[in-house]
């Protein structure tokens, strides 16, 4: 205080209007010893209830997946868990092999060629996409479907505005959902730097349509990208078979827990076109070997395109890294393998589907809304029973059932239509719990 100046600590905020200032003491109980104070704050924990309480079929972009006991082990180790971006990777073996091994299992994954290992979650992926693909085709606009997560379309946005980049929509087939052709055929144009397709979508329904897309969108000369949820890349085509251009999407399923929505891990791979890889945001780890030539070595790769070498005309301006949801990611896979990843692909897709038939055999329910394959998510509607979907959330909650997401809003043509999800962690009791649940809301409203 002596050094800076001042002789109260009331003098550093001078700056605020007298009226803002609370002139009393805060009203908070004096101290409490430490058991006093962690059985305090157990009891207000235990007022909480959480996934592990009840079954939960809430999705939408952030999902109860099981993450096995080894995975939290290890990203728990301290090497790992204080690590951070490794500017000084002669120092950062470990942890720069470990996102080496990430990348190269997400490329394995989506049969793509390059993978970054640092960007923030799906939406941010899809943002940097956008400009990605601005910046390489020198285009000025980026058709995105219409069925799209309405937070992820608003990160978009906020990516693209400044950099004057247009976002179009695409319309879609009312019986299927499937976007249309038609209406693509329309609006690309010469103009058209990317076109963005979610495979599965948002509303959980598989595109069929992704290789007209892709001849569509090469014809014009536009890139073609693609979101995925890695999940159900065990039983779906990966994005490289069918010419995919960019990849995207959420790693959070991947091994990361749902954590109240946070942090998640965004996907993003390329094809091995320097044109985008020079192009591409966030950080590249590569794999080379020491002077001698006698061991493998990692490095981090064409950091001349990163911020902290080109400050404003780098490609993008990612700096938190998500280096431990990398590694979780890493792990999961590593532990799942192949045979592994496709057996949760398909536990996924067989448990959906059975709630989707259990649900459908209710009366006054349509589910699912559109006429297509569905992976892990669908659609229920109330219309029928003349129910709001906010009044059978609350009743599920009153039978100790979290329900899906009210995507009304969103999709008012939809009518009144909640957006459900079924992973490997529910039980067949736990789908006939809700079966039987929805089906005595819609005798009893």
């Amino acid at each position: 205080m002596k050094e800076i100046g001042i002789k109260t600590i009331d003098e550093l905020y001078v700056d605020v209007p007298e009226k803002y200032q609370l002139k009393r003491r805060l009203n908070l109980p004096e101290g409490r010893s430490e058991p006093e104070v962690k059985q305090y704050v157990e009891r207000l924990l235990a007022r909480n209830i959480t996934c592990k309480d009840m079954p939960i079929f809430l999705g939408a972009g952030c999902w109860p997946h099981y993450v096995p006991a080894v995975v939290n082990a290890i990203i728990r180790r301290g090497e790992l868990s204080t690590s951070y971006t490794p500017y000084q990777p002669e120092i950062s073996q470990g942890m720069l092999q470990i996102l080496f091994e990430y990348q190269s299992m997400i490329c394995e994954l989506t049969e793509m060629e390059v993978a970054n290992c640092s960007m923030y979650d799906w939406a941010s992926a899809l943002g940097e996409a956008a400009r990605m693909a601005v910046r390489v085709t020198h285009r000025n606009e980026v058709l995105i479907p219409k069925i799209i997560h309405p937070e992820r379309k608003t990160a978009l946005q906020t990516y693209v505005e400044p950099a004057g980049i247009i976002v179009r929509e695409i319309n879609y087939e009312r019986e299927t959902g499937q976007l249309s052709l038609q209406d693509l055929k329309e609006k690309i144009s010469e103009k058209t730097a990317a076109v963005y397709v979610e495979n599965p979508s948002y509303l959980g329904f598989i595109e069929t349509n992704v290789k007209e897309i892709e001849q569509e969108t090469h014809a014009k000369g536009a890139l073609f990208i693609v979101g995925v949820d890695p999940t159900s890349l065990g039983v779906l085509k990966p994005p490289g078979e069918y010419g995919a251009d960019i990849v995207v999407g959420e790693g959070q399923p991947l091994g990361n827990p749902m954590n109240y929505g946070g942090p998640l891990l965004g996907i993003f791979a390329c094809r091995n076109d320097l044109r985008l890889v020079r192009q591409m945001p966030g950080r590249i780890i590569g794999m080379t070997t020491t002077v001698n030539g006698n061991h493998k070595a990692f490095c981090m790769a064409l950091q001349t395109r990163e911020q902290h070498i080109r400050r404003e005309k780098a490609t993008s301006n990612i700096c938190s890294n998500e280096s431990l949801c990398a590694v979780a990611a890493a792990v999961y896979m590593a532990l799942l393998g192949p045979k592994g990843f496709r057996e949760l692909s398909k536990t996924i897709m067989l448990k959906a589907n059975y709630a989707i038939k259990m649900l459908s055999e209710i009366e006054g329910l349509r589910v699912p809304v559109f006429n297509s394959v569905h992976f892990k998510e669908f659609t229920v509607n109330f219309d029928a029973a003349g129910l709001a979907v906010n009044e059978v959330h609350r009743r599920l909650l009153k039978c100790g059932i979290h329900g899906g997401k009210n995507v009304s809003r969103d999709f008012p043509e939809l009518g009144e239509t909640a957006l459900y999800c079924v992973t490997e962690v529910h039980s067949k009791d736990d789908i006939d719990r809700l079966a039987a649940a929805l089906e005595q809301i819609v005798r009893g409203k």
